[in-house]
């Protein structure tokens, strides 16, 4: 199954003797002139003496040794790559509540004092409407003559009596720096994926992840200090660039850990608990009802993850691709000992063949290699250009069904909003498994492929179509038809384009070699549509070109 996937990825040619492309090239080539469809990440010289292929077939001769994944450790170490998918979920979507739009009125005095706060009426994080109370005057509207005021009074929808925005003021002319603390988020995950990414396949995940950890506590706990807005954007970037660490360190732990027949239901079951983040924070936010709590609580809970430098170990399968076989070895024996193996299961003689190699030196690979590739590299590529057009366009269906501006949402209800769109995902997720099930990734990515491509072209055709027909004085139709259609276009493409998001995140790190992993995670989650989106919101209501 594992050579079987192989060849469907990299299209054909003889198979790696390590599923995951440990250490491509390192073992020993056939008699005569290599074959053409052979090229995958070269050794450049080849080494003297290759290394002994058994070691190399990490998910046929290793991972079976150990347990595969009946071991009761390594079901223990999956356990501990889930817990802290939730914590993350409360991180990515902690924006929505932080950094919340809300509606906002200017305190005029009327000779008994502020009439625009009526007695009773405070910021009541139970009333979500867009609408403000009969007793307050109608919302600014942001022209200058409107914006010319002094004091604010606000009502936010998201659950907190407090959040950035009122405490610093962040409406009409200084609206622009919500969207630079957004950017900054975004922009630190992106450096994040490709900084921490890079290091983690030289120095292994487990570094990565402390690191990432202990300066996740140090700057997230900050935040809930900062004195400005502009610190708190500053330090968002750096919370943002830890969070990519530790993202990306769970999701290499993950993949490792499993053999290839388990990965994808290993890797949704972290999707849906940080789903479940995403679905409890509103919840989270009303408890904490002020901003600076609900950013340490979303932090604190990092603190248990202090406890995995002594819990977790390295990456067996990374230690075995960069061919650091003392260091393999002492792991694997740890390993027999917390599964209470004998001797006598390693009938292959996985440990006899590393005690033969456990003089060789470390090996790295370089990421240039990959372009003498035949296959592998443009593989990578296609996948990450279809991660990206994928959340890329679900982040257009999002806006088209919202709306452009803030105000103008389908329901009139920050909490209905932000339940639509994480039941959108949600769906999605559920979707990919049984697809994935019957058709494989391959097809299940080409059929939300197909999915995401008819709900544009309906919305850009049909829409049109209909607009042109409704402006007859006897079609029938009229504006609130098409918005329907719209509506529902964008649900669907919102659907479809989520689940190629994910699964083509996922096909590459399938696909790519163990030394090289961090390449699949530069397109994910949509990081740099979301950026985008922020910076041209920063250059129009900035005046920036």
């Amino acid at each position: 199954m594992a050579i079987e996937r192989r060849r469907e990825a990299g299209g054909g040619g003889r198979p790696l003797p390590e599923e995951n492309g440990s250490v491509p090239g390192a073992a020993a080539p056939p008699p005569g002139p290599p074959p053409a469809g052979a090229a995958e990440i070269q050794a450049v010289p080849p080494p003297a003496a290759a290394c002994s292929p058994l070691l190399l077939d990490y998910d046929g001769s290793v991972l079976p040794f150990l347990g595969g994944l009946g071991g009761g450790y390594q079901r223990t170490l999956v356990l501990l790559t889930w817990v802290p998918a939730l914590f993350i979920g409360f991180s990515k979507f902690s924006d929505s509540f932080l950094l919340d739009q809300p509606d906002f009125w200017c305190r005029q005095a009327d000779g008994q004092g502020n009439w625009s706060v009526a007695p009773g009426h405070g910021n009541r994080s139970g009333n979500s409407s867009i609408f403000p109370p009969a007793a307050l005057p109608t919302p600014v509207a942001g022209n200058a003559s409107e914006c010319d005021c002094h004091e604010w009074h606000y009502r936010i929808r998201a659950g907190l009596v407090q959040n950035v925005v009122s405490k610093w003021d962040l409406v009409c002319d200084s609206a622009w720096k919500v969207h630079i603390a957004k950017f900054s988020l975004l922009v630190g995950l992106i450096f994040g994926h490709l900084i921490t990414g890079c290091i983690a396949d030289w120095v292994g995940r487990r570094p990565i992840l402390l690191f990432s950890v202990i300066f996740i506590l140090i700057f997230g706990l900050t935040v809930a200090l900062s004195v400005n807005v502009t610190m708190f954007s500053t330090l968002r970037f750096f919370e943002g660039f830890c969070l990519a660490g530790i993202v990306l360190s769970l999701y290499a732990l993950r993949i490792e850990l499993c053999p290839p027949a388990h990965r994808f239901m290993i890797t949704m079951v972290a999707s849906f608990i940080e789903m479940a983040g995403q679905f409890l924070m509103p919840g989270l936010a009303a408890l904490c009802r002020d901003w600076q709590v609900l950013q340490a609580v979303i932090i604190c809970p990092f603190l248990l993850m202090l406890l995995y430098w002594v819990i977790f170990p390295e990456s067996l399968r990374w230690l075995m691709a960069t061919q650091q076989f003392e260091a393999s070895k002492e792991l694997i024996l740890q390993l027999t000992r917390k599964n209470r193996m004998n001797a006598e299961s390693d009938i292959k003689g996985v440990v006899p063949e590393l005690e033969k190699e456990i003089t060789r030196r470390s090996k790295k690979v370089c990421i240039i290699k990959v372009v003498g590739t035949r296959n592998l590299w443009k593989n990578i590529v296609v996948l990450c250009v279809n991660s990206l057009t994928g959340y890329g366009i679900h982040h257009c269906f999002a806006k088209s069904m919202m709306g452009h501006e803030a105000k103008m949402t389908i329901t009139q209800n920050f909490y209905a909003d932000y339940y639509t769109m994480a039941g959108i995902a949600l769906a999605s997720c559920l979707a990919m498994c049984p697809v994935v099930g019957f058709l494989g990734r391959r097809g299940g990515l080409l059929l939300f492929m197909i999915l995401t491509a008819l709900a544009s072209l309906l919305q850009l055709g049909l829409l049109n179509l209909i607009g042109k027909y409704s402006q007859l004085p006897d079609s029938g139709m009229s504006d609130s038809v098409k918005d329907k259609f719209s509506t529902a276009f964008s649900i669907v493409g919102m659907f479809s384009s989520h689940a190629v998001g994910s699964l083509s995140v996922f096909f590459c790190a399938e696909i790519t070699p163990t030394v090289i992993r961090w390449l699949h995670l530069i397109p994910h989650r949509g990081d740099f549509q979301q950026a985008s989106h922020h910076m041209s919101c920063i250059c129009s209501q900035h005046g920036m070109i």
